[in-house]
């Protein structure tokens, strides 16, 4: 029999979080196309800062587009929109931004897209018009498909694969996927990239890198308030999403990192063995149920919250003990199995902490738990947030951090709105930035949070938040709190200082999401009917 390069004898299980049997097994010593990933993941890295770099004359034709469509959408909306009430103001102005960056193209899709996952971090208004980006991306045609599998490949499709469908399952701002059957037998999926995607995302980064810094105060949605930064983690981001190989890397490190932490509750499809090259991604075809589709999984027996503990759980372990977790989880991200497996999709996103790093975070983490607040500052320093000199005293003293908590609810409008603004200026004041790997932790958080509504809306956050400290810390504890040089001891679980983080009484017992959801709309409406009455001259 003839042995086919990178296919294992034996299971692949004790490497890799996959399906219990796959259509191939994975040796990942023999994979060919693994060759030089690290050297060209360490080359990708470097050009980022080139192509953000001052002073370059942009792509003068994708600077005038992108000023053209979004000053267009601006200034139509200043003229017949500004004046509403704020939900239908931001849903009008995300509206028109949505339409300007499909028109400009693949790049702006899929900022758009980065956007849309940003629950909790953007208005709800922008995020929603932005989803509409994910699955309306028109397709490029068959022949240019045919083209660069053929040349990917090395082989007529008709040779390649038994079946191959002309239209595809979904259409995205890179690529678009297929679904296909290999001449051998296997069910796969088949990622192709789009014609000059790279040549048109590195002008389309130059073009925002000019740009960003003279947008600064002029789009009135306050999470878009610092573009340069929005820019730079976009960079950041969609670099390394060009190389299809780097995506299939992060597949199986992810894949790795739940194998080894005994996490089987998530899934990862298996790339295959050889079929993966610059722009090509063939892989595993794994179904399920829509990740909102709540009650075809209870049809289905699945308990969907011990699928959302098991989310959280496997995100937490990745970026704690390895640095690795998926970067970029939402709805189309995510299947849930009948069996309650979640399947992961989409690594072209990954966070990767290195060795410092990841330690940081691991004391950001402890400082959370622990409520020390001088060890959160420092862990966000040693991430990147804040300057390494910054005088971390002078932060506390400032911003009033060792004072009592104050629940926000109790506070009034006026109060409330001068706090936030007092907060942000002085912040920016000290240099705070958002470093990759943060934003990316805490944009799939948000997620996971929002996830609550939908498959646990009475699940009680802050017992499940403990739940999860506790498992993590049976099985471990003790690792970590010897790479971190402290006593488990010192890594309790502090109810009370996790309810002070989320701006909480102590006296409150349980916290449903419905709770949340009618803090934080107690917060909203305060905030509106401050600025209606700033409008009309009210007091």
């Amino acid at each position: 029999m003839t042995e086919t390069p990178g296919v294992a004898q034996g299971s692949d299980l004790d490497i890799g979080g996959f399906s219990d049997v796959g259509p191939w097994r994975i040796d990942p010593e023999r994979v060919a196309w693994r060759r030089g990933l690290g050297p060209l993941r360490e080359q990708i890295a470097a050009e980022v800062p080139n192509l953000l770099a001052p002073g370059h004359v942009p792509p003068l034709g994708r600077v005038a587009a992108a000023c053209w469509e979004v000053g267009t959408a601006l200034g139509i909306w200043a003229l017949t929109e500004r004046r509403l009430e704020q939900s239908p103001r931001r849903a009008a102005l995300s509206r028109r931004l949505r339409v300007a960056f499909a028109r400009l193209g693949p790049t702006y899709i899929k900022l758009g897209q980065i956007i849309s996952s940003g629950e909790g971090l953007f208005p709800p208004e922008l995020v929603g018009e932005f989803k509409l980006l994910r699955d309306r991306v028109p397709a490029e045609s068959f022949d240019h498909v045919r083209r660069v599998v053929e040349a990917e490949l090395g082989g007529r499709i008709e040779t390649l694969f038994s079946e191959f469908s002309r239209e595809p399952i979904a259409a995205a701002s890179i690529a678009q996927v297929h679904a296909a059957r290999l001449a051998t037998g296997e069910e796969v999926v088949v990622k192709v990239q789009r014609p000059k995607i790279g040549t048109r995302v590195r002008d389309d980064i130059r073009a925002l890198a000019w740009l960003a810094p003279k947008l600064v105060g002029r789009i009135p949605v306050a999470a878009l308030a610092n573009p340069p930064a929005l820019v730079e983690l976009f960079a950041d981001t969609i670099v390394e999403e060009l190389d299809f190989r780097l995506e299939a890397q992060n597949m199986l490190d992810v894949a790795r990192v739940l194998a080894e932490t005994g996490q089987r509750a998530v899934i990862v499809p298996r790339p295959h063995p050889r079929y993966v090259t610059r722009r090509v991604l063939v892989m595993e075809r794994l179904d399920g149920f829509a990740w909102d589709d709540v009650v075809g999984m209870q049809g289905a027996g699945v308990d969907t919250e011990a699928v959302l503990h098991a989310g959280l759980v496997a995100f937490m372990e990745g970026a704690m003990l390895y640095g690795v977790f998926h970067g970029d989880l939402h709805g189309g991200n995510l299947l849930v199995r009948p069996d309650g497996r979640t399947v992961l999709l989409d690594f072209g996103i990954t966070g990767r902490l290195d060795p410092a790093r990841r330690m940081a975070f691991l004391f950001l983490l402890l400082g959370a738990t622990t409520g020390d607040v001088r060890a959160q500052l420092g862990a966000l320093r040693d991430l990147g947030a804040f300057p390494p000199d910054i005088d971390l005293e002078a932060v506390i003293s400032d911003l009033g951090l060792e004072g009592p908590v104050v629940d926000p609810t109790t506070l009034g409008a006026d109060e409330l709105l001068a706090q936030l603004q007092d907060i942000t200026k002085k912040l920016l004041g000290y240099g705070a930035r958002a470093p990759k790997e943060l934003m990316l932790f805490v944009k799939n958080m948000m997620f996971l949070d929002g996830a609550i509504a939908t498959l646990a809306p009475d699940l009680d956050i802050i017992g499940e938040i403990e739940e999860v400290h506790g498992e993590i810390a049976r099985r471990h504890g003790e690792r970590l709190a010897a790479e971190m040089g402290i006593e488990i001891d010192a890594a309790a679980f502090d109810a009370d200082a996790m309810k002070a983080a989320m701006g909480v009484d102590p006296s409150v017992e349980k916290l449903t999401y419905r709770d949340v959801q009618e803090r934080r709309d107690t917060i909203r409406t305060r905030l509106e009917e401050t600025r209606k009455g700033r409008r009309s001259g009210r007091p």
